[in-house]
């Protein structure tokens, strides 16, 4: 029966004959369906899927060289565009909407020879912390159905989670890659803003949105992210550096690195005792190991995810101001005249979560109230960044819990907003401030649920953030 641990192994396997793309493709179909009741998936693109497999074969036959991800099952985000095929973002506005282009990422993997095996629910826009939110109903957790996956790429983790597909690609804007990679006991990764393309992605806040990767290992997020990262003429935002050969250079032995790690969030109340004791051994593993492991103080830990829902908002509240039920998007059958036709497409389009959002969006940038909550909001991101950057002087990372608590029960949250947005105080820095960060799976909470360790680096230091992570997983192995 097949089996799949790493992308090498499974290139291993696939030129030596044991394995086929074709065998790989069914058995991930498999997977998926008989998982069904998770509601990870919105589309299995089953038949696609096998005619590409097929033809990835018939190249293996002719003893060419394999593709950097040949045959590699991916599965997508419903926010990642793919041509020709359903792109909702999990919302009742978009829910008839195909794409008409490729995202970026989306032709990279291809001309890389993955696989495309289907759309991944996650919440709707990508604003959520729980996967409650989708308009296609909530995702459920693989190792425990009463729980949360994560959010707001809750499927695209549980596709990886419960062996659905090798790699998921899922969107960052404030930890929707780490926070659900932690819940289910998974990598995610996300990188520097502007590593890779946001072209195709859609937009929740612009100057955050960052696409990530699901793996089962380190070393597989650094072969899809060499992949799918660099230039990219369609994205103005993007990086020009060269992108490095990660997949080279993940494991190989590096000097040991000076780390920081902020006082103040370990010693938040919100921190999970067990979580904390946790951090606590691994800082002591790792001093022991002869890292120079230091705490740092960082008394703004309490103002970045205000800071972060005042921006990310704002900018959601003008990029979903496109949806209006004239240009495309949900069109209500209740349209006295224009001002019902918006109304009523926005009010019965958009979920709750998403109206909060832009309604908050809208208020913290009216008149009277812009420069009390707006401004003061980008001043306290121009003292993240800097700061952060003074931080990176005198080390090589940081690493911090990567949520508060283990993945909590569906439902417990969704009446408690400030809870939902309290989920995401270890994470938002790193979008905050533009910097790669990556959830690994170490630790076992004493209620059976697995919970990481979020590391995060310097901008563009992927290969640092990459090959520390992968030594301190193998430090647990």
């Amino acid at each position: 029966m097949f089996r799949f641990k790493t992308i090498k192994d499974y290139h291993n396997n696939l030129q030596s004959g044991q394995t086929t793309v074709v065998e790989a493709v069914r058995f991930f179909v498999e997977t998926a369906t008989s998982g069904a009741s998770l509601n990870a998936w919105l589309n299995i693109y089953e038949d696609e899927a096998l005619a590409t497999a097929k033809k990835l074969d018939e190249h293996i036959a002719t003893g060419e060289p394999l593709l950097p991800l040949h045959g590699v099952v991916v599965g997508l985000k419903d926010v990642i565009a793919y041509k020709y095929h359903p792109l909702s973002a999990a919302s009742k506005m978009l829910e008839n909407f195909h794409s008409i282009f490729d995202a970026t990422v989306v032709e990279k993997l291809q001309q890389a020879g993955a696989v495309i095996l289907g759309r991944q629910n996650c919440d709707e826009f990508a604003m959520g912390s729980n996967n409650e939110n989708s308009a296609y109903g909530p995702v459920k957790n693989g190792i425990d159905p009463t729980r949360v996956p994560g959010g707001s790429s809750g499927g695209s983790a549980v596709g990886v989670q419960m062996n659905h597909c090798m790699i998921s690609l899922g969107s960052d804007t404030g930890g929707s890659v780490r926070q659900p990679a932690d819940f289910c006991g998974i990598v995610g990764l996300k990188p520097s803003y502007g590593r890779i393309s946001r072209y195709g992605l859609t937009s929740y806040a612009s100057s955050f949105d960052q696409i990530g990767i699901f793996a089962k290992s380190v070393g597989d997020a650094a072969v899809v992210l060499e992949i799918i990262a660099g230039p990219d003429a369609f994205d103005s935002t993007v990086s020009q550096l060269p992108v490095p050969a990660y997949s080279a250079v993940v494991h190989e032995p590096t000097p040991k690195k000076r780390i920081a790690y902020f006082k103040e969030a370990l010693e938040h109340p919100s921190l999970d005792p067990e979580i904390r004791a946790a951090i606590y051994t691994s800082i002591d593993n790792l001093q022991k190991a002869g890292y120079t492991v230091d705490a740092v103080s960082f008394d703004m830990l309490d103002l970045v995810v205000p800071t972060y829902y005042v921006l990310t908002t704002a900018e959601a509240s003008s990029n979903l101001s496109r949806y209006d039920g004239v240009k495309f998007g949900h069109r209500s059958n209740d349209n006295k005249d224009l001002t019902a036709l918006y109304k009523n497409a926005r009010s019965e389009g958009f979920g709750k979560e998403v109206k909060r959002r832009i309604m908050l969006g809208t208020f913290v940038l009216s008149a009277g109230y812009f420069d009390a909550y707006f401004t003061k909001a980008q001043q306290i991101r121009k003292l993240l960044v800097d700061g952060a950057a003074q931080l990176f002087k005198n080390y090589d990372a940081i690493i911090l819990p990567t949520v508060p608590s283990p993945a909590f029960l569906i439902g417990d949250n969704t009446k408690d907003s400030v809870a939902m947005f309290l989920a995401d105080i270890y994470t938002v820095y790193a979008n905050l401030v533009g910097i790669p960060a990556i959830s690994i799976p170490l630790y076992k909470h004493s209620n059976g649920l697995p919970f990481g360790l979020q590391v995060m680096c310097a901008p563009y230091e992927e290969v640092t953030l990459l090959q520390l992570s992968t030594a301190i997983q193998k430090s647990y192995e």
